[in-house]
């Protein structure tokens, strides 16, 4: 039997006990297991090599595993990976003091990946198997457990551990625009506690017509995490681990449109420094310059293994797809909004590191901007305005540490930039938007305060559709989250909104330019003249399991696509801007439109006279 197809005979017998909420639901939890029981048996065995990765500073590597169980080989044998490498309830029992902690299981923590150990050929016939396992460093060591059982998981055998030479080095740098234009941060993950190492950053011009170049330094903010941070379960009990430091640094005072180099380091009590490798960003253009500025926007990414392990919330199959090929196209991308759902660890905190390092293509060439989603923030009674457990106990609390954006406050994750001619407003969809609310009020400051002069093209992003999408009509009877159009449809037309961008339902489609469901142009490719009203654009479908369209098709709805894909705006100058839709398996365009514009289309009424200025006849 084919190793895919023996693994997704698992994922049946894991659907089967799932039920029809599998891929809304943990894998592993599935597994239970928080009921694992420890019977280890002498007639099993795991041996992994090499045992020592790493060597020459790299931080990721294959293992080899070989297992053996001389009576009872089946289907249900499984192989998981566990970091670190005393993972037994008896380690980290003091973690679970404290309140609304439910008493530890046998194990401290879930596996960080796990494969079927019926992968290898003829191992239930046989007893005997071998896998390889594509480990990233965690900061820690990892052993290779045994298992047979799915409803209650019993270990049978544990390997030596294997790590990494240089635990503790700065990895996965992600680069956000910063509180001003010319201002870039860069967040990464280390080992090193501020106690044993000061973070930095150093930066500087990488043309070379730059002479005589001397780096600038700049120190680094360190944030940690505890169990005793998160909201609930799975993130304050079996999916706790220790997601490292996390550390930012700001390049600030850039020249506009520059290419610059960057380096993220520790300087050690003994003077030494560790630093990462060399990497390269080219910085914001100025507020209002005309140059070609292309920005990529989309929601619900996730990850996947390349090693074909399976994980927690096991079905962002797309997600692979679509991260290596914006990798592939990023030299031709400025800056990249990853609106909402963005690892699904959902309180299965190793997760974080898988997937930081899985986008790291990205992340370290261009500014990385994130909105919070209801699989980030949403936990009951945490302050979301959506009282459900869709965070896995994360409350909002990793998602806003593992990536720092110019929000105001981590809480309320709501934020502007700009990037040259596009001012773009960020909504946070988990906090009440509605008409009264603070966020509201953000949101129409953020709008009204566009210089459309300057920066012409206006978008509007939020995770959750509070806009236009063809899976709410059928299944609320309504085009968005409840209440959400009626509350923000007259901004949108108020400040002639351009486009507006939202993930969590699982496809692509676009409206027309709508105004209260009705279209209010004839136009569907090149779009020109006064402002009718907001073109929506749901763009969710990056990676997780896809979400079909309902029937009938709405009037407004132009386009849909179910299928991976990423979206694209291309900003040309000051009156024109290119929209692309492509899909991940290719890279290729399969939907576009050109807005046409000049400033004063912008200017008075909008096309429908919806809303007017006030005016005078005095003299």
């Amino acid at each position: 039997m084919s190793r895919p197809l023996v693994a997704c005979c698992f994922l049946l017998i894991l659907l089967q006990l799932c039920g029809s909420s599998f891929q809304h639901r943990h894998v592993l939890s599935r597994l239970r297991t928080d009921r694992a029981l420890i019977g280890l048996n002498e007639s099993a065995s795991v041996q992994v090599y090499p045992q020592l990765l790493g060597l020459k500073w790299g931080y990721v590597g294959y293992v080899t595993v070989k297992y053996q169980r001389s009576f009872g080989a089946s289907n249900d044998d499984w192989i998981g990976v566990f970091s670190p490498s005393k993972f037994n309830a008896s380690a980290c029992l003091d973690d679970y003091n404290g309140p609304n902690r439910e008493y530890p299981p046998n194990l401290c923590t879930a596996p960080i990946k796990f494969q079927n150990a019926s992968a290898s050929p003829d191992y239930v016939s046989t007893g005997i198997g071998q896998i390889a396992f594509r480990l990233i460093n965690q900061r820690s060591d990892f052993v290779f457990a045994l298992f047979t059982g799915v409803r209650t998981p019993v270990l049978i055998a544990v390997s030596s551990p294997v790590t990494f030479a240089h635990l503790k080095m700065p990895l996965y740098p992600r680069l956000a625009q910063g509180q001003s234009w010319n201002e870039m941060t860069v967040t990464w993950t280390s080992g090193y506690r501020t106690s044993e190492a000061i973070p930095f950053v150093s930066y500087e011009v990488a043309d070379h017509i730059a002479l005589h170049k001397i780096p600038s330094f700049s120190p680094a903010s360190t944030l940690s995490l505890s169990r005793g941070d998160m909201c609930g379960p799975p993130a304050s009990t079996v999916g706790w681990r220790d997601p490292g430091q996390i550390h930012t640094g700001s390049m600030k005072d850039l020249l506009p449109n520059t290419r610059y180099s960057y380096r993220v380091g520790h300087k050690l009590s003994d003077n030494s420094v560790v630093m990462s490798p060399i990497k390269y960003f080219k910085s914001p253009p100025f507020p209002g310059e005309e140059s070609l500025q292309r920005v990529v926007i989309f929601g619900d990414l996730g990850k996947h293994e390349r090693d074909g392990s399976m994980m927690y919330d096991d079905f962002q199959f797309g997600s692979l797809n679509t991260t290596d090929t914006i990798t592939k196209e990023i030299d031709n991308i400025d800056i990249i909004f990853h609106i909402g759902d963005l690892s699904y660890a959902t309180g299965y905190i190793s997760q974080w590191d898988q997937f930081t390092e899985q986008i790291e293509g990205m992340t370290s060439r261009v500014p990385y901007m994130t909105a919070s989603g209801n699989h980030e923030r949403d936990w009951p009674n945490s302050g979301s305005y959506y009282n459900t457990t869709d965070s896995g106990g994360e409350c909002g609390v990793l998602s806003s540490t593992v990536f720092n954006m110019p929000v105001k406050n981590r809480e309320k994750f709501w934020y502007s930039t700009d990037y040259g001619l596009l001012h773009f407003c960020i909504a946070d969809s988990e906090h009440d938007w509605r008409k009264g609310s603070e966020q509201y009020k953000w949101i129409e400051e953020c709008l009204a305060s566009a210089d459309r002069q300057k920066q012409p093209w206006l978008i509007f992003i939020a995770h959750r559709v509070l806009g236009y999408s063809s899976w709410y009509v059928a299944s609320e009877n309504t085009t968005a989250e409840p209440f959400s159009r009626e509350s923000l449809q007259g901004l949108w037309q108020k400040y002639k909104v351009d486009i507006a961008f939202y993930g969590h339902v699982h496809n692509y489609e676009r409206s027309c330019p709508v105004y209260d469901e009705v279209c209010v142009s004839n136009e569907t490719n090149v779009y020109s003249g006064k402002f009718n009203a907001t073109i929506h654009v749901v763009a969710g479908g990056a990676g997780a399991s896809l979400t079909p369209f309902p029937s009938p098709t709405p009037a407004w709805s132009m386009k849909r696509d179910y299928d991976y894909g990423y979206t694209k705006i291309t900003a040309f100058n000051r009156s024109s801007l290119l929209f692309e839709y492509k899909k991940s398996s290719d890279g290729q365009v399969y939907d576009s439109f050109w807005i046409h514009r000049e400033f004063k289309d912008v200017l008075g009424c909008d096309a429908e006279n919806v809303f007017c200025p006030q005016v005078t006849s005095a003299i």
